[in-house]
Parts: structure tokens; sequence; C-alpha cells
């Protein structure tokens, strides 16, 4: 294979996880112009690439070298591990906070269920054998496994199968086909992917200076920084007050020895309501601001 001196990066072609990432990758600094063909995507400025894909096939063009990372769901890339042997060649880098989903056994609607002794015998189809086969030995179940490449809802209604494992989201799809959550085989969320040793050349250079972007901007997603003017008398009583407990940075008021500005980087948001009791406590001139990103 030609060597290459250009991060390449799969990612979705079009699905649930192709906004978020490529907003992630803007996030990171990253522009890129897309071809005619519009499945790869030149990187503007640095040295990255986006190859637009279908996302089962993402594991695969990292396993063999086409690509070096890939924006995909947990749930593929492991089921990608299982049935492929190369647990030890790919790696979950990064967890990416978006594309939440778990992979969940259903049973029609009448059916009881308590625990997964209940499916011994029982026909179960997916899209997933390999992670349903290695739920299934943990708990010592024994199912017979029915592949489906797509519309496993409708299994038990065609009668080609007892029980369905299959993504869950928000559960609607289940309701509309009279179906049940059961059990949760696993928890997915999209995730970078990669080998566990990143390339010894260039590309290993980008690679790491694009994971310490990524932390930058996940670290901080849901952060707000917080600026205020505050007697010091009042700081112990405000600094309790501040959402998620940060250590404040405190600056002199120059010819105000009692008064301090004090910044805090918050997690989560800050209500109305703590806004308020901190200007109870003594706060004044308070400011609540998004943060796009951090480099420690």
């Amino acid at each position: 294979m030609k060597s290459r001196d250009r991060l390449r990066i799969a990612m979705q072609k079009s699905g649930r996880l192709t906004e978020p990432a490529q907003d992630l990758l803007a996030r990171c600094g990253l522009k890129f112009r897309q071809s005619r063909d519009k499945l790869f995507c030149f990187g503007e400025g640095e040295p990255v690439d986006l190859l637009l894909v279908r996302d089962d096939d993402i594991p695969g063009l990292i396993a063999e070298g086409v690509c070096d990372l890939g924006i995909v769901g947990r749930n593929v890339l492991r089921e990608f591990q299982l049935t492929n042997g190369t647990g030890s060649e790919l790696s979950e880098l990064r967890p990416l906070g978006f594309g939440h989903c778990r992979l969940s056994i259903a049973l029609p609607q009448e059916d009881a269920y308590s625990e997964p002794s209940q499916l011994h015998g029982q026909r179960i189809a997916t899209s997933y054998p390999g992670l349903l086969g290695e739920w299934l030995r943990a708990h010592g179940v024994d199912a017979r496994v029915v592949m489906l490449a797509g519309s496993v809802e409708i299994a038990p209604r065609l009668g080609t199968a007892d029980a369905i494992c299959d993504l869950v989201s928000s559960g609607a799809t289940l309701v509309a086909n009279q179906l049940r959550e059961a059990a949760v085989v696993v928890e997915s969320e999209a995730v970078l992917a990669g080998r566990a040793e990143l390339p010894l050349d260039e590309r290993g250079e980008i690679a790491e200076l694009l994971l310490r972007r990524l932390d930058g901007v996940i670290q901080v997603r849901d952060s707000r920084l917080i600026l205020m003017q505050a007697p010091r008398a009042a700081l112990d009583a405000i600094t309790r007050l501040l959402p998620g407990a940060p250590v404040p940075t405190l600056t002199q008021v120059d010819g105000a020895p009692d008064q301090v500005v004090l910044q805090a980087l918050c997690a989560g948001s800050v209500s109305w309501r703590q806004l308020e009791d901190m200007k109870r406590a003594g706060a004044r001139d308070m400011l609540v601001l998004p943060v796009e990103k951090m480099l420690a």
C-alpha cells in the first residue's frame, strides 16, 4: 500500500452521527473541501482528510490501514472486534459524547421477562451476532441467534424469531412493533476508533494533535465560564454556590482592596436561581459565557 503523510479519518456519510461528528471536527479547527463524488473531503489548513462511508465499513478501513482514525458507534466497533478477532489491533481512543443508544434484547409485549435464563432455547434475531453471542455466553444462555441484515424489529411478527436484539434510542420503534425492552446488551455512543498504536510518522503526530484538541473541546462541551465581582468577605458563601464546586480564580480590583473579580469554569449550566442566590450573597456584575475549547 502506498504510504501517506496525511491523516485520514473515516466517518459516516449520512446518518445520525454525521452532523454531530462534522460539528466536532469543525470545533477542533478542521475544515474540508468535498470532492465531486462526495466521498472524499480534502483537509484545508491541516493535513487531515475525511473519507465518507457506511458506518459498518469504518472499522475494516482502519484495520486495513486505509484510514487512520474513524468516528463510529461503539456497537459497530465492538461487533467488528468480536467477529473479526481484531480486539488487540483496534482500540476505542475516545468516547465522543453523542449518538447515545443501547443494544437491547426486546420481546413481544405480552411475554413476561425477569431473568436471562428465560431466553433458553429462544430464537433471537439480530444484526449484531458477535455482541449478542458474547452476552448470551456471559449469562449462560443457550439460544439460537438468527442473523438479519435489517428490519429486525418485525421478525417476531413474521414468526422468524421469538425475540430481537437491536439498537434502541427512544424506544418508539419497539412500541410501534408491539415489543418491549427486556435487557441491555451494551451501552453505545459515538467513539473515536483507531489502532492501539498510532503511526510512528507525521500521521501519528497529527493524530496526537487532534486528540489534544478533541479533549479540549469535549471537556468543556457543557461547561460555562462565570465572571463576577464580589467582596472578599462573601467569597466562601459564593464559592459554595458555584455549580460543580470549581476552584475559582481571583483577581484583585485596583483601588478596592476588599473587592475581587472571580472567574470559575463550571460544569453544566448555570441557572437563574443560582445567579440570584450568588447576588444575594454579595456578587454583582455577573456574566455567564459558553466555552468553545480549552487547552490545558
